[in-house]
């Protein structure tokens, strides 16, 4: 079976996608949504966070929030809202923020490759979160939010992309927080089948972010049989050239210093880094260097060669950072659960590093380097596991462009 495949997309009709455009559904809380909302009656939220319609308070894994997901695709349907393509196509996808630019596939990718691991992944998920994506999938018949897959960049792959952006654009959108999203029609079937074969011919793609909704999708198609043929055996996905996606920071702050004093936190971590003090908020410049920010005073910790390992986990920076300070300095052995830690993304700066701790919410703060694309492919090829939070992707796919239908019979 290929590895990607074209599919008839469900989309907005071209007038009403900025009406329909909307953030993903697992970056706001149903409060945030609701407000995000409001006077939008065709914003995608009210079928990614269907929560929202139902009475302040309802739990979002609530089965009414399902059901009432379901009704508000088949209404976005029946008003034109929501338009379904005649026939297979691809779908090219640009994110613009700022002057970062990154250009990919949409695509529908194999479950079975997902199951043999050609299709890798770097992340555990929390079986919460995956029943809750499986309840989605089944009330919609549908996948509506895309898995962000890279694969490694090919030229001829890079220059078909960009060739179809050559043409007038579908949409072209700007959200509210000023990231753009370009989408056109790929139904030259010559040029498809480039692609597909394109594709084929790869080792690898990389989830970098999705892995409950991929999860999910494979415990759906097992559940209907594992049919190759079948829609319902391949995902949703938005497949990017790895050296075009974006990476952020993903800092760290802690609310105390397990029993110790400023001098004594120094001095312990000067067994294991260089520490100098800096003048201004610092950003780490490369691998293996760390900020931190402690009683109004940042510092450069440099971490010491010779602790640095050659396994593709071990030698992370937020793997460094956790196992010679964090834990043996910070006492904090398990990140995913200790709530003495709180994961800050990059996107909001080091300002708020500085607003956590100056306001005694936290004591110290760590501004990491971000993690690279080739090292989450490292890790992913190893067959092993990121620690939590390595990762913030920016900017966001949106939730609403289009959605992956999976069985026409019901």
């Amino acid at each position: 079976m290929p590895l990607i495949r074209p599919f008839a997309g469900l989309r907005p009709a071209t007038s009403r996608a900025d009406d329909v455009l909307a953030p993903p559904y697992d970056v706001l809380n149903s409060d945030e949504a609701r407000q995000r909302a409001e006077g939008r009656p065709w914003s995608f939220l009210h079928i990614s966070k269907a929560e929202i319609d139902l009475p302040a308070g309802t739990d979002p894994y609530d089965p009414a929030v399902y059901a009432k997901a379901a009704e508000n695709l088949q209404t976005m349907i029946a008003q034109g809202i929501l338009i379904r393509d005649d026939e297979s196509c691809y779908y090219v996808y640009r994110l613009t923020m700022g002057d970062h630019v990154q250009t990919g596939l949409v695509a529908a990718a194999s479950v079975t490759d997902y199951d043999s691991n050609r299709i890798r992944k770097h992340e555990f998920t929390r079986p919460a979160k995956e029943d809750d994506r499986v309840r989605q999938i089944e009330a919609l018949n549908a996948q509506t939010g895309p898995v962000l897959l890279a694969y490694r960049s090919q030229p001829d792959i890079d220059q078909l992309l960009a060739t179809v952006t050559t043409a007038t654009p579908e949409y072209d959108l700007k959200a509210d927080d000023g990231v753009g999203h370009t989408f056109w029609v790929v139904r030259d079937r010559a040029l498809i089948e480039q692609l597909s074969n394109g594709f084929d011919s790869m080792d690898a793609l990389y989830i970098a972010d999705g892995h409950h909704r991929s999860a999910a999708a494979s415990r759906i198609a097992a559940a209907l049989g594992r049919q190759p043929e079948a829609m319902s055996n391949y995902f949703l996905s938005v497949i990017f050239p790895h050296n075009q996606m974006k990476i952020l920071d993903y800092n760290r702050a802690v609310k105390d210093l397990n029993g110790l004093s400023a001098g004594q936190l120094l001095e312990k971590v000067a067994m294991a880094f260089d520490v100098r003090e800096e003048q201004g908020a610092y950003a780490p410049a490369q691998p293996g260097e760390f900020g931190m920010y402690l009683q109004g005073r940042w510092h450069r910790l440099v971490i010491h060669p010779d602790l640095v390992p050659e396994d593709p986990v071990a030698r992370l920076d937020v793997s460094l950072l956790a196992s010679h300070l964090l834990e043996p300095v910070l006492g904090i052995s398990d990140p995913r659960r200790d709530p003495r830690i709180d994961f800050i993304g990059g996107i909001r700066g080091l300002g708020e590093l500085e607003k956590r701790v100056d306001s005694g919410e936290m004591a110290v703060a760590f501004s990491m380097y971000p993690t690279s694309m080739d090292d989450l492919m490292a890790v992913a090829d190893a067959n092993e596991v990121m620690p939590p939070k390595s990762t913030w992707f920016e900017p966001k796919l949106a939730d609403g462009l289009i959605s992956h239908v999976l069985d026409d019979d019901r």
